[in-house]
């Protein structure tokens, strides 16, 4: 069984992005304006998710010197990516309200 990324908010806002829409395929500045996230943040991310299977990517078949533009990675949640972020969030947000009792989280306890 793959193993469960840390859920750092990073990770989680990449989630969501994915999640909100998760058949789409998107390219990785798409993904970074939904998070609200740099590009060298998201992608080391996204690796990760696709090496224990959430995600799948290829690149667009396209000439670059033709579009005026590096070819595109394009991004979508693998099968059960989707279920697998979605229980991956939820345990995140379980966990804060015990963090906060014990004083690991911000905010008021």
């Amino acid at each position: 069984m793959a193993k469960t990324p840390r859920m750092t908010i990073p990770t989680q806002l990449v989630l969501r992005a994915l999640l909100e829409d998760p058949t789409r395929e998107m390219y990785g500045l798409e993904i970074c304006h939904i998070a609200g996230l740099a590009p060298g943040t998201i992608h080391p991310i996204l690796a990760r998710f696709e090496g224990i299977g959430w995600l799948e990517s290829r690149f667009e078949d396209v000439d670059p010197r033709e579009a005026g533009r590096p070819r595109r990675r394009y991004y979508r949640l693998a099968s059960n990516g989707a279920e697998k972020a979605r229980l991956a969030l939820d345990n995140a947000q379980a966990k804060v309200p015990k963090m906060r009792r014990l004083g690991l989280a911000g905010g008021a306890a």
